[in-house]
């Protein structure tokens, strides 16, 4: 069985978003991680080389595969901030019908912006995915 790709790194996460070249989007994302920090209680850590995760989880398939994984991220995509929202989206209807201008992939939340979507919204959706993976991946 493969090692997993995208490990914890002890790399700057202030030095990763330092590089970014657009202004609004470093300042998105320092506004994604203070949420994010907040909510989680955790320090951001950069995962592999662009994604900055906030606690972990512990995953296995059938097929044997296996790995951690944090329990929400982001990251700053050139086209958009991609959102980990590991729960998904199907329990959340209601909080995405408010959310404002967004789109999904199966765990992933696409944001050209931060001002494209409710603040509040956005962060009772992380809550109550952070709440979710806590209760249904419990280590120990």
């Amino acid at each position: 069985m493969s090692e997993p790709k995208t490990k914890p790194t002890p790399a700057s996460v202030d030095a990763f978003i330092d590089a970014i070249a657009d202004e609004a989007r470093r300042s998105d994302c320092r506004e994604v991680i203070r949420l994010m920090s907040r909510i989680t209680g955790k320090p951001p850590v950069l995962w592999g080389s662009s994604i900055i995760g906030f606690d972990t989880y512990h995953y296995a398939y059938a097929s044997g595969h296996s790995g951690d994984w944090p329990i929400v991220g982001f990251s700053p995509r050139k086209n958009d901030l991609t959102l980990y929202i590991m729960s998904g989206f199907d329990r959340y209807d209601d909080l995405m019908l408010q959310l404002g201008k967004h789109k999904t992939g199966k765990s992933c939340l696409y944001l050209k912006k931060l001002s494209d979507v409710d603040a509040e919204v956005l962060e009772d959706l992380i809550r109550e995915s952070v709440h979710f993976m806590r209760k249904t991946h419990a280590q120990g």
